[in-house]
């Protein structure tokens, strides 16, 4: 099918990511339990809403600490929390700039306030970057949209709100969960898979 636009997301696809950093922080903390809670296929209310925005970094940060031993700090489990990030390869940035002039480009990422200062803080000492705005037409987060992945409205409204035609649109992310929400929405769509980066993707 014929593909004009790209949307991709963002933790495994374009920034480097480790959910088990965070999984085996979380247990270093005291909580043993923590992969229960949060996985990369699944995850509690709590991260849910999270990522939506309908509640606070404390809120959030507060309802961890009810897993974690008296004493804990909120600075260790925002540290916690930010150790699944990682890097943005320089190649990829490279890549992404001649997907924009091929293609019209978009970045679609559950994520929240936490992660996003802490990527931006990544992307502006290791790539110069104050922001991903530069490489994409233009940037959607699950936390600012007040909707989340898997979910077929995220899709729609990204697709809505840029006169982008589904089916002449594909989404691009490492979570299959996400990627069949995306074929629900009427968007093509790829898995990328054991390892697999936007650099191998050769028929973009």
């Amino acid at each position: 099918m014929k593909v004009e636009n790209v949307i991709f997301d963002l933790g495994g696809v374009i920034l480097n990511i480790d959910y088990n950093k965070t999984i085996n922080a979380f247990k270093a903390l005291g909580d043993q339990s923590f992969d229960s809670l949060f996985t990369q296929a699944n995850q509690t209310d709590l991260f849910d809403k999270y990522e939506k925005g309908l509640c606070s970094s404390q809120y959030f940060i507060n309802g961890l600490l009810d897993y974690l031993p008296a004493g804990t700090t909120a600075n260790a489990v925002v540290n916690a929390w930010n150790a699944m990030l990682l890097d943005l390869p320089q190649k990829r940035i490279e890549k992404l700039f001649l997907l924009k002039e091929k293609y019209r480009t978009f970045l679609l990422s559950n994520t929240n306030d936490i992660h996003l200062d802490a990527f931006h803080s990544i992307i502006k000492k290791e790539n110069q970057l104050n922001s991903l705005s530069p490489l994409f037409e233009k940037v959607y987060f699950s936390c600012e949209m007040k909707m989340r992945k898997p979910d077929t409205e995220i899709f729609l409204s990204v697709c809505d709100q840029n006169n982008l035609v589904p089916e002449n649109t594909l989404f691009i992310d490492d979570s299959i969960q996400h990627v069949e929400g995306a074929k629900k929405a009427g968007l093509q769509a790829y898995h990328l898979t054991n390892g697999e980066t936007i650099l191998d993707l050769k028929f973009l």
